[in-house]
């Protein structure tokens, strides 16, 4: 039958409209996924320890829990190369972006099992790629190490050595690692406490 308040036949408009609301990226969820990262994006502005930064946890939630694969990469670059351009950047930022986009594809293998295991796992991987991509990156970059192994290995070494006190934190490994998951508990466990608020959250 002709609806002519729409000028379509009925069933056709009823998936219309499911079409254009299942489209619309400015879904509640969206909005709150979006409000996370980038509230983490904002707290690098705040005064921290070296590398106790939310970065790969941005990267880790959104590959989590936004449903596109390209909104995942999106959003959070996004977010974090805004923040970039605020703080500076620098010789090493591809290597930073790379290990970014690796924590992404980690918070995919994720999205199906999270709990606190998978994302406690999660984030200490995500940290030890951080970690091995950005201190390698410092080492091709820095002419202070000699371009060998040796030269590498003094490049990791300085990343996982203690500072001589409490005010810049542990080690720069030890602070990205405690940054990991500080961040994604915070992160996850927000969202968590969100959805039991509001049910419809917890659709894709």
């Amino acid at each position: 039958m002709f609806d002519r308040a729409t000028n379509e036949f009925p069933n056709f408009a009823s998936y219309k409209k499911q079409n254009i609301m299942k489209n619309n990226l400015m879904t509640p969820r969206f909005i709150v996924l979006a409000g996370i990262i980038i509230f983490g994006a904002f707290m690098r502005f705040v005064p921290h320890w070296p590398n106790f930064t939310p970065i790969a946890a941005m990267a880790l939630f959104g590959g989590a829990y936004f449903s596109k694969k390209y909104l995942a990469f999106a959003i959070p670059l996004l977010a974090m190369f805004i923040s970039d351009l605020v703080i500076g950047l620098h010789s090493s930022m591809i290597a930073v972006y790379v290990a970014f986009a690796i924590t992404v594809m980690i918070g995919f293998a994720i999205r199906s099992k999270i709990s606190l295991v998978s994302v406690a796992g999660a984030s200490i991987m995500s940290t030890i790629i951080f970690f091995l991509i950005t201190n390698f990156a410092s080492w091709l970059a820095i002419p202070y190490y000699t371009k060998d192994f040796a030269g590498l290995m003094q490049a990791y070494v300085a990343g996982l050595a203690f500072f001589n006190n409490g005010s810049m934190g542990i080690s720069f490994f030890m602070n990205s690692l405690l940054a990991g998951l500080f961040y994604n508990g915070l992160f996850f466990g927000a969202f968590y406490l969100v959805r039991q608020k509001f049910p419809s959250l917890a659709r894709a």
